[in-house]
């Protein structure tokens, strides 16, 4: 087996960067989200708020931790971060998360997104839609071990391809909606009570989801060749271009197709396209959204093996050494399979919704410890190198915080079970942490 001599390559450039922003981010959440969002929000033009507001929030998020993505360029990213700001333990807690829930979560539910449309797609049976996904997501690994280069090549030219369908449905589908009324989209779905800040709450946990993924830039950021002036970059443009294009895109799904429709809906997307390109044009579509989520899936994979990497090189997980390993082409090949063998047991369950849930709500903890640790670096080390630091500081990243206690606390009210889960399942990681400080002594 390979040895640690091969060490990781600084061969990653400003566009494989933003690519891996806008390609991770840009995936399974804004074809297949729109449904748990009006679900969520009873109305159209409620629904088009929330995918707005959450743009928001997460522009002044990246925003926010950029300045902690330039300060820090390190392999290892939100991990680093939190643990520059708080300490190893509160550090090695979030790469504890990252490692085997979040990239976990993420590669499953992905996956299996993937595998559902292109099963639906081919007209096979529904039996194959968990096989697929694992296999689908083999295949994905099998190719970022090649070489880092080459995950970065996937990342990119899935990127331009997944913007074609986007582009195609945005721009026939405004044109088609220009005969339907605007004013339909601000009457509620039914009548009845309910309270509008669980509303926005819910909401925002869905299309979190959807805007998920830009922060795992941070963990290329040590193979990165100007992570000083590229990883903001990165960041605050490839987030404006997600918030544009993902409020587009659900207007044009509002315009098209009935809200009744659209509510509680995972293929949205496909109805779409069929409805405006025919069933010839919509099953082409269709292929150039498969594309986009293999792009997201592919962003995922190739960051998600990061963070394990990490801690293994620092001697902190039963066994360190397997997961510091890095194969000849420089990526960190047992840490990828670990991750996969995890989404594999998670695909198993077949619940899309609450994996992104749950992981949304543990992922978004760190967040704003990572939010707040801009503020307390800003006071505890004020001669710290700062190659970009937050516009508008200190209201961007005080909008950020507000954004996620919002979430953080709305959903303990109102997803008590999916909040338990994911507290637990990061609280597993404490005892690990304390072995691996009793190993040192």
């Amino acid at each position: 087996m390979p040895e640690n001599k091969h060490d990781m390559q600084q061969s990653i450039g400003g566009m494989a960067a933003l690519a891996t922003v806008a390609g991770t981010v840009i995936g399974a959440g804004v074809f297949f989200k729109a449904g748990a969002v009006t679900v969520a929000t009873h109305s159209p033009l409620l629904a088009l708020i929330v995918w707005l507001l959450a743009g928001i929030i997460t522009v002044c998020a990246g925003l926010t931790c950029a300045e902690l993505a330039a300060a820090f360029p390190e392999t290892g990213g939100l991990m680093k971060y939190i643990e520059h700001a708080y300490g190893r333990f509160w550090g090695f807690l979030a790469g504890w998360a990252q490692s085997f829930i979040y990239f976990p979560a993420n590669i499953a539910a992905i996956a299996i997104v993937f595998s559902t449309q292109l099963i639906n797609l081919m007209g096979w049976s529904s039996q194959w839609i968990i096989p697929g996904a694992i296999a689908t997501a083999v295949v994905v690994l099998a190719v970022n071990l090649i070489s880092v280069r080459a995950g970065g090549i996937v990342q990119t030219v899935t990127l331009i391809v997944k913007l074609i369908p986007l582009a195609l449905i945005v721009a026939v589908g405004l044109m088609h909606g220009q005969s339907l009324s605007l004013a339909r989209l601000g009457a509620p779905a039914h009548s009845g009570h309910y309270s509008l800040a669980a509303a926005l709450a819910n909401g925002l946990l869905a299309t979190m989801f959807a805007y998920d993924g830009w922060i795992n830039v941070g963990n290329i950021a040590g193979e990165m060749k100007r992570p000083g002036r590229d990883l903001p970059r990165a960041i605050g443009w490839g987030l404006t271009l997600v918030t544009g294009v993902y409020v587009v895109v659900n207007l044009v799904f509002l315009l098209v197709l009935p809200f009744s429709l659209v509510t509680g809906n995972l293929n949205v997307a496909a109805l779409a396209a069929d409805r405006l390109f025919g069933p010839l044009g919509g099953r082409i579509v269709t292929v150039g959204i498969l594309i986009s989520v293999y792009g997201a899936l592919n962003g995922y994979v190739m960051t998600g093996m990061r963070v394990p990497y990490v801690l293994g090189q620092e001697r902190r997980l039963p066994g360190s050494n397997w997961f510091a390993r890095l194969n000849r082409g420089g990526v960190p090949w047992f840490a990828g399979v670990v991750q996969l063998a995890i989404a594999a047991l998670l695909a198993l369950s077949g619940s899309f919704n609450a994996v992104t849930n749950m992981l949304v709500f543990v992922i978004w903890i760190f967040y704003l410890l990572a939010f707040c640790g801009v503020i307390k670096l800003r006071r505890t080390q004020p001669t710290l190198a700062r190659p970009y630091r937050v516009p508008g500081y200190p209201v961007i990243p005080l909008f950020a915080i507000a954004g996620g206690c919002f979430i953080l606390g709305m959903t303990l009210f109102t997803q008590a079970q999916i909040t338990v889960l994911g507290i637990l399942a990061t609280l597993i990681g404490v005892p690990v942490y304390w072995w691996s400080q009793w190993l040192e002594q």
